[in-house]
């Protein structure tokens, strides 16, 4: 899959970490739980809106906009 293809759930999961060291890792370990997660979505305001309205696991909607700012710089969009 080219990477400017990959969904943003995509590619969280390639920071899942068990010992969750960082905001990001605990972020997509949280998520790979999420049986509702916007799994193909690449779309900021359906993933923000998701998170802000459907879960309790994201202390902070800054760790999502780290991740979504990575996420861009990763997949060069």
């Amino acid at each position: 899959m080219a990477a400017s293809n990959r969904s943003f759930y995509h590619w969280l999961m390639t920071h899942r970490n068990n010992v969750s060291a960082n905001e990001i890792q605990h972020f997509a370990n949280n998520a790979f739980l999420d049986l509702t997660f916007p799994k193909q979505s690449m779309d900021f305001d359906e993933i923000s809106n998701y998170l802000e309205e459907n879960t309790s696991y994201l202390m902070s909607m800054t760790t999502f906009d780290k991740a979504w700012d990575m996420y861009q710089a990763a997949t060069n969009n």
